[in-house]
This record gives structure tokens, sequence and C-alpha cells, in this order.
């Protein structure tokens, strides 16, 4: 429960901050009066020596998260996706958590196992390896089915973890309470629903089958797509705990030597993912999250294998096609059009200047502009963008920040790959207009009709309901008014039946 008993967790974790020294870095980010940082740390003193110590070689903050465990670990990894909350430095330095951390043991997975599915291991799997790889919810291990000696990965949650999150969420929300209140100029960032968007989160990677559900949905969306391979799901050995998909063997995309000993072309590849990824948002408006090298292999068909679909996005329809205008009005210098999609979209307030937010757009577009990706830093960019962004008013885009912090993943990856000649404008061009082709052109225009039409025909059964309803209406008022107004409501429910009635009739013969 969130209440004034998570008041230890909170002092337990400041000390940890404070005998790290994370607590000096999180003040100096902190927008707060200078007497009120001197106080917290003066009172932070005392308590330093009931913080836990930390692993020395990690910087402060990722050092006092490790240190406090899963929750933190995991906090930490959804804040490095939310650069306009903590900065892009910090963001790009809480990245190290998604890198390996300590297994559990094998016995216990395999007790997890059969606790959850309800089965013998020896009767399902044959050749259980050791933890091949662990972050801060769950590990893998390496297997086969003893039915059809198919390798497979099993994905197990570690003993106890919802427990332990459950608890350290609550004091989550205390400490955002505190901070927007000692803080009011951090209300435009909401660290509420910061932490209220990491127990959503965290809700879904705690029940694996809802992680199973977000691969298949994925592969059915990609199906069609070139160059592209989904593990498959085997869900009669998955459940709450647990999950079973295909093992596919595959060079990591963090193996550069391997990746280019292998032969492929290091440029078409950089491209293919960054369109890839673009397509996937755009056209299907569910995409991975969390797209870093330890999610990517190359398999030997010269297919990319993403794996790990804990962290997925969704954009709905208008927000696609607003992302997609803004796009494409930076890839054509357009900054005037860019700066009128977010007034039209509500993104900034119509009490603002549009050319003088067109101008500041300009400030950011233009650097970049024929530049390769060697001399482009994208964490600059952005940086820049949420520096102008608020000082236009504009409030956090939860819907957006998913999508932008793993847009700067992937440029990441791509430019590993090919950083001396990739041009992300270029590369993103084809997938932008292509989905602007089909969704904002006259396709489109027909295509909405179409759906507006047949969601008012919806209405026609309901008529004879609508004027028995009148006529019942009618005969209880008397008044030449009321026969005027249902005269005139019964005209219009006609003529909009009939209108709806001929508009299928002609689009559905285009």
């Amino acid at each position: 429960m969130r209440g004034p008993h998570n008041i230890w967790r909170l002092i337990r974790t400041g000390a940890t901050f404070e005998r790290t020294g994370a607590m000096q870095v999180i003040l100096d980010k902190l927008d707060i009066p200078p007497l009120l940082k001197l106080t917290i740390r003066i009172t932070g003193k005392p308590f330093k020596l009931l913080g836990l110590r930390g692993d020395i070689k990690f910087p402060p903050i990722v050092r006092a998260l490790t240190a406090l465990g899963p929750a933190y670990i995991k906090f930490g990894q959804i804040l490095s996706t939310r650069p306009d909350v903590v900065g892009v430095e910090l963001a790009q330095e809480l990245s190290i958590l998604q890198e390996s951390l300590p297994p559990f043991s094998k016995d216990i997975a395999l007790l997890e196992i059969e606790k959850d599915l309800e089965i013998s291991v020896d009767e399902v799997f044959l050749d259980i390896s050791e933890p091949i790889a662990a972050a801060s919810i769950a590990q893998v291990h390496k297997a086969k089915l003893k039915s059809s000696n198919k390798t497979v990965a099993i994905k197990v949650l570690r003993p106890g973890i919802e427990k332990a999150f459950k608890k350290d969420i609550d004091a989550f929300y205390l400490a955002a309470n505190i901070i927007e209140t000692v803080s009011p100029k951090s209300r435009r960032l909401r660290p509420f629903d910061v932490v209220e968007h990491f127990n959503t989160v965290v809700e879904g990677e705690l029940d694996l089958r809802l992680e199973a559900s977000a691969a298949s949905e994925f592969a059915s969306n990609t199906s069609s797509d070139d160059l592209l391979s989904i593990p498959s799901i085997h869900w009669e050995v998955s459940g709450r705990r647990v999950m079973t998909l295909d093992w596919i063997d595959g060079i990591p995309l963090a193996d550069l030597n391997a990746l280019e000993n292998s032969g492929v072309n290091m440029s078409e590849l950089s491209t293919h993912i960054l369109s890839m990824f673009l397509r996937h948002a755009l056209r299907d408006g569910f995409f991975h999250g969390d797209m870093h090298q330890g999610n990517l292999k190359l398999n030997s068909k010269g297919e990319l294998v993403i794996f790990d679909f804990g962290i997925m996005g969704r954009i709905d329809k208008y927000t696609r096609r607003v992302y997609a205008e803004i796009l494409m009005g930076f890839i054509k210098k357009d900054y005037r059009r860019v700066a009128e999609v977010h007034f039209e979209a509500g993104y900034i307030s119509s009490d603002q200047d549009v050319d003088l937010f067109a101008q500041a757009l300009r400030s950011v577009g233009e650097p970049i502009f024929g530049q390769n990706s060697e001399n482009i830093s994208m964490a600059k960019l952005l940086s820049h963008l949420f520096d102008v962004t608020e000082r236009f008013g504009m409030e956090t885009r939860t819907e957006l920040i998913l999508l932008q912090r793993t847009m700067v993943v992937v440029e990441g990856v791509s430019r590993s790959l090919n950083p001396s000649s990739l041009d992300i404008w270029e590369a993103a061009r084809p997938e932008v207009e292509s989905y602007i082709k089909n969704n904002l052109g006259p396709k489109a225009l027909i295509r909405d009709l179409i759906n507006t039409a047949q969601t008012l025909s919806h209405f026609g059964p309901k008529l004879p309901n609508l004027l028995e309803n009148l006529l019942n209406n009618d005969k209880k008022n008397k008044s030449k008014i009321k026969k005027n107004n249902f005269k005139s409501k019964l005209t219009w429910a006609l003529i909009g039946s009939a209108t709806t009635t001929l508009i299928i009739i002609i689009l559905n013969h285009l």
C-alpha cells in the first residue's frame, strides 16, 4: 500500500544513494532551491552508513540501483527510455543496466518451471542448460523439446519477483509525490505518471503470457516482411512465469568482427534495421521498444532476428499520421509544416507563435542535414529538441516517448554497423513516404469515408426504436414546438439513413 510505512524504504534508498554518490548527481539535476539541496545533503549524511555499498565499477546512479535490487534495476532500465525526464546523458548511463545480471541457480529454475507448468521437466525437456542470460526480472535457459527434439529457449521469472516489485513500486509512488511537492517545476515531467508507466510495464513483464502474446502479435504483423525472423511461441509449455520459444542461432549484432567476417553488407543491414523499425511503428502501430544490440541477431539466411518482447510500444492511427507528417516535414526541411502539425495535434498551445516555433525547429533540423552519422550526435539532437519543446510549453507526450527513445537506440545500432556513411533521413524517407502515400492521400480519404459510412450504418437497425420513442414523446407533448422538433428529428433521421446507404453503395463500387 502507498503510505507512510514506505518511508523506511525511502530512507534506505536515500542512504544508498548518499553512500554511492548518486544523491549528488540527482540533486544537481533537480530544479529545487539551493537551500533545500543543502538541507537534504546535511540531513542525509547521518544515514549514509545505512545504505548499501554497491559495485564500485559502476557510475554512481547505476551503482546505487544495482545494489538496491531488481525493482530498482528495472526502474533504471525504464528511465533509460525517458531522456525527457532524466536527461540524455543520464539515460545513456542507465543503459548499462540492460547488460547481463547475476543469475539464480538452475535447480531453482527447474522447480519454478515444474510449479508453473505442472509438469515434470524430465518428461518434457532435454539438455536444459545453465542460465545463458539473466536480467532483472527473468533469465533464459537453452533446452530441447523431448517431443520434437527442437531447440528452444526457456524464459523463467525470478522467484518472488512479484512480491519484491510490489513493495518497491509502492515506495516509488511516495517518492514521486515528494518530488512533485518539493520541485513544482518537475510536474511538467509528470513523475507520478512516470511511475504509473513503470508499473504498467512491469505488470506486463511479470506475466509471461502477455509477453508471449506480444511476440505472437508482432510475428503475425511482420510475417510478410523480408529479411526478418521472429521466434515462434510454444504455448503448450508456456505459462504465467515460464515462456518457451524457438531458439534461433545467429551472430549477435554487438559482435561487429563476426558480422564483418560473415560477409554481410553492413551498409545495407544498417539501413534495413532503421527502415524496418519505422515500418512497424507507422504501418502497424506496434513496435519493439527495446531494440538494442543484445536483443538482435543475424541468422545464417541474412535475416534479422528479434527477441525479448517484454517492452513493446503502441501508437494509434491518428498519432501515427501526426508523427509521419512531422518526420516528412523534417525530411523536406518544411519547418513551418512541422510547426503547424504540432499546433493542429494540440501538442503546442494555440497562444504560442507558430513562426517562432518553426524557427526553433529549424535550429534542430538544419545542423544534421547533409551530415553522415559520424558527425551527428542523436543524443545532442534529442536534448536540443526537448529544450525547444519545453520552451514552448509542450508537455511530455507519453505516447511518443518510447517511440522517440527507441528511434535513438535503433539509430545507434545502425550507426555502429555503418559509422561512415549512414544518412538517417535518407534511410527513413522511403518508409515515411510510403506511409503518407497510403494514409494521407486520395486512397486514404476514400477508405476513411467508407469506414465512417459503415460506422453510421450501424445505427440503421436502431431507427425503428428511435421513431417509436419520438412518437411516444410526441403524444406526451402536444405543443406546436414539440411537434416541429419531432418532425425535424424524424426528417433528419430518414435523410441520414438514406444518405448513409447511398454512400456505402457508391463507395463499394469505386
